[in-house]
């Protein structure tokens, strides 16, 4: 592969907005497993949000993921390929950037949404608390 054209090849991966309109490759090779990356993700994304159990498993795809990007990258960089087979890693290393901002995009959602929900019961307890120590409600929840 020429310089030229692997610097057209390493611009494109790192274009702002190179994932808008890309797909999820339907199945990939991420570190040595066969993966179906869409299934996977599309199945993930379909929840509200991840169960607990799951967690741990889509923290684990997402290290993989991002650690076959950087291999698949290294490998335009070192230039151990053709131009031909640069571009099918430029393709799949954008397929697999996509997948990364949708699981991406479910953790601080999630977050967002549970530091709400405690904070909200919080200011319940405080306000509970507040009302008891002021003497406005009894411990029975009769006022006094």
């Amino acid at each position: 592969m020429k310089e030229f054209e692997r610097k057209v090849l390493l611009e494109r991966i790192d274009r702002e907005g190179a994932t808008v309109g890309a797909r999820i490759p339907e199945r990939i090779e991420v570190q040595g497993e066969q993966v179906d990356l869409s299934e996977f993700v599309f199945e993930i994304k379909r929840r509200d949000t991840v169960p607990p159990g799951e967690r741990d498993r889509v923290d684990q795809a997402k290290k993989n993921l991002r650690r076959e990007k950087l291999q698949r990258r290294q490998r335009i960089e070192d230039d151990e390929v053709t131009f031909e087979e640069g571009e099918d890693l430029a393709e799949s290393i954008i397929g697999i950037d996509r997948a990364l901002s949708a699981l991406e995009s479910l953790g601080p959602a999630n977050l967002e949404d549970e530091a709400k929900r405690k904070e909200a019961l919080d200011q319940k307890r405080w306000m509970g608390f507040l009302k008891q120590v002021l003497g406005r409600e009894s411990t029975s929840g009769r006022r006094r």
